[in-house]
């Protein structure tokens, strides 16, 4: 039993028995939900072409009344469950992919491909949505409208959601006609197991990449003025652009700037021609992102300038701003209260500066993003690896919540008026 399911109890009598009913077929769909999980996990896959992944998901929604379709240009998978009655669509979203990295978890299901691991919990969010559609499934008579779920690859940095939007997931001609609304569930090892978070408008940064070639003149290390050193053209860029952050952008509208990579030269007696560095910009609104994007050209190409230097800057542009329509959001959390208990429904005090593909889909639809905490009972979340780490570990039992709350988002918002 989960922690949710122990607590219910204490709510209002009007409302247990929903809850329990909703939580008691979650955890009834657990073992299919647990085995799909750790197949995924095994057999992790990178990118937008995930086909071990995607016959898994066929596999897992296999003989259900669903109107099944799969990507033309990814291995997307889009299923349609239509209501007993007319009523608006509703969008859910699970992403697919896993991270290009060695395991070191230790968990008795580690991954057996090299190089792969499932460490932001995509396996998860995948096998709890393919249990929701089963349960909803049994409960069609009740849905005035129609639910699509959204099984997408490359949402770590491949532009799954723009892909599948691409081929027209949410046009009119889509799979189930265009969304009123998109909800999509993101588990993390650094909440309790079962806790819930969201917050209304920008939930992620946006995520750009940041490439600059600092090019002056090769030479002799030590005849320094007979060549046009790179070096501290670069050295000094790194500073300016950080005081260009602190000096240009407002403190309550946020922008990090991390130069992570800096490369220049191959021996110790020769000066370069030229000098690389890289980095990422996280910014939490699109007109910050605008401007510091901007700025980071001025400042490169100014201290380029003073050092007698050019440079040329390359901005590789990635995910919009996550933002959550605020009504949406407060769906979300009133679902949850109704589902799992108002103590596992938490206010999210701050946005995340990681980003997210699902911000394709809110820049088009009326939507949210939540967190769903996923940290083992016997860890201290501040101290638990993150998201990401080749070290995380999630509570398997906290996807009865994530079916529920899948489940039960898409209840109310087809339920009939």
């Amino acid at each position: 039993m989960t922690a949710p399911e122990r607590r219910a109890g204490g709510r209002r009598a009007a409302h247990r028995a929903p809850e329990r009913a909703l939580l008691a077929e979650a955890r009834a769909l657990q073992p299919r939900t647990l085995a799909l999980r750790r197949v995924l996990h095994r057999h992790p896959e990178v990118g937008l072409t995930l086909p071990v992944t995607q016959a898994a998901v066929l596999s897992a929604l296999r003989e259900l009344p669903l109107e099944i379709d799969t990507g033309r240009d990814c291995t997307s998978v889009t299923a349609v469950l239509r209501g007993a009655r007319p009523g608006p669509t509703v969008l859910v979203r699970a992403d697919m992919d896993a991270l290009p990295m060695t395991e070191d978890s230790g968990v008795p299901f580690a991954s057996e491909t090299d190089g792969a691991m499932h460490a932001c919990g995509h396996d998860l969010h995948t096998a709890m949505l393919a249990s929701a559609a089963r349960l909803l499934c049994g409960r069609r008579e009740r849905l005035a409208g129609t639910a699509v779920f959204m099984f997408q690859p490359g949402e770590e940095s491949a532009h799954g959601a723009r892909t599948m939007i691409d081929e027209g997931l949410l046009s009119a001609d889509g799979p189930g006609g265009v969304p009123e609304s998109a909800m999509a569930l993101h588990v993390t090892s650094r909440l309790a197991a079962g806790t819930l978070q969201t917050r209304p408008d920008s939930i992620m940064a946006s995520s750009d990449d940041l490439h600059v070639r600092v090019t002056g003149r090769g030479g002799h290390a030590s005849a320094p003025q007979d060549a046009l050193d790179p070096v501290p053209a670069a050295a000094a860029m790194v500073g300016a652009l950080h005081t260009m952050i602190t000096r240009r952008v407002s403190a309550f509208d946020p922008a990090v700037l991390t130069v992570a990579h800096i490369s220049a030269g191959t021996t110790t007696n020769v000066i370069p021609e030229t000098a690389v560095l890289e980095g990422t910009v996280r910014t939490l609104s699109e007109e910050t992102r605008a401007r510091v994007l901007d700025e980071i050209r001025q400042v490169c190409t100014g201290v380029a300038a003073a050092y007698g230097c050019e440079c040329d800057v390359h901005i590789e542009v990635g995910y919009p701003v996550t933002v959550n329509d605020p009504d949406v959001a407060e769906r979300v959390a009133d679902v949850g209260r109704s589902v799992l208990g108002s103590r596992f429904v938490e206010p999210m005090p701050d946005p995340i500066m990681g980003s997210e593909d699902f911000s394709y889909v809110l820049g088009r639809v009326p939507g949210a993003l939540a967190f769903l905490g996923a940290c083992p009972t016997d860890v201290d979340p501040a101290e638990a690896p993150p998201n990401h780490s080749n070290r995380v570990v999630f509570d398997e039992d906290a996807m009865v919540a994530g079916v529920a709350l899948y489940s039960g988002y898409v209840l109310d918002a087809l339920r009939a008026r």
